[in-house]
């Protein structure tokens, strides 16, 4: 799935539009890596019709240091699967910005795993993987699963995703979903849903306030184990009960 989303129509830059002063904060010494992403993104990526060429001129702000900055959720040296990659949202950013995670990028369509391949192959960015396929798959659910977070940016709705990212990470590991400004009325239209994944303690969460302009909002939720998911079905059955009345 395109990770862009339809806006206004804007004009396209005459060249390379430099990283702002938060893509050094981000990034640090890595900065000439996220450079070469943009770079990509811009170019390939554009031609492969991965990224909208009206999304260049935003591809820092709105794209790569949006991805990034959700690494301040993420524990040290925590393995990663990214469901839906498409061009390397939130993945790439992230294992840029975070060289000590261990990273899954999980893909169904071929034109953007070979994009993705060549830009790790490229850049030697060692600390990622891609697997073709999709999250639900059984093949991909024993290659990557297990892990400790699992992110996602613009590929299903709350219900859904959270039906694909609970296999992919061990008991108390987490889902990650980046959702925007709407994502406390996604939760709570989707609580429900959530809890029947197995999922528990859900909460919106802003990063990167202290960096962006504009905060990045994603939902947080927690594989819960069996023996708490009893409880938290009640819970939410007692909740919908509540909202329908």
């Amino acid at each position: 799935m395109f990770h862009v989303e339809p806006g206004t129509e804007v004009t396209e830059p005459s060249g390379p539009v430099e990283p702002p002063a938060a893509a050094a904060v981000v990034f640090g010494d890595r900065l000439d890596m996220a450079r070469r992403y943009y770079d990509a993104l811009a170019g390939a990526g554009v031609e492969r019709g991965l990224i909208g060429p009206r999304e260049v001129p935003r591809l820092w702000d709105r794209h790569i240091l949006n991805c990034a900055v959700i690494g301040e959720l993420i524990p040290q040296g925590a393995s990663v699967v990214d469901i839906g990659s498409g061009a390397g949202l939130p993945g790439i950013p992230l294992a840029i910005a975070r060289p000590d995670l261990r990273i899954t990028l999980v893909e169904p369509l071929l034109r953007r795993t070979v994009f993705l391949a060549e830009f790790i192959n490229e850049v030697g960015l060692d600390n990622v993987t891609v697997v073709r396929g999709r999250a639900e798959q059984a093949g991909v659910k024993k290659e990557a699963g297990g892990a400790d977070i699992v992110t996602s940016r613009a590929v299903a709705p709350l219900a859904k995703l959270a039906g694909w990212s609970m296999p992919l990470v061990h008991e108390h590991g987490r889902m990650i979903a980046l959702k925007g400004i709407s994502a406390a009325e996604e939760l709570e239209r989707d609580r429900a849903e959530l809890t029947k994944a197995g999922a528990g303690h859900a909460e919106v969460i802003e990063c990167g306030a202290g960096a962006l302009e504009t905060p990045t909002f994603v939902i947080r939720a927690e594989r819960l184990p069996r023996s708490e998911r009893r409880g938290a079905n009640r819970a939410a059955k007692r909740a919908d009960r509540s909202k329908r009345h």
